[in-house]
């Protein structure tokens, strides 16, 4: 997997036991697939080189961005 997909995967996770070592993905919690998708998504806006590109992309999937509304 895309080391990238692996970090924004990572921040996504929720933790479901407060004593589980936080740096290893595991049985003890799951991916916020919500969540992961919008980082995704929230990630390929930060690398647009447009603000219609940027807006377009936010509106379609519903992404509220601070500055571009």
């Amino acid at each position: 997997m895309n080391e990238r997909i692996k970090l924004l995967a990572h921040s996504a996770w929720v933790d479901n036991d407060p004593w589980a070592d936080n740096d290893h993905l595991d049985a003890c919690g799951h991916v916020d697939l919500e969540k992961f998708a919008e980082l995704i998504v929230r990630e390929c806006i930060a690398n647009c080189d447009d603000l219609n590109s940027m807006k377009y992309i936010a509106d379609h999937f519903g992404i509220k961005i601070e500055g571009l509304e």
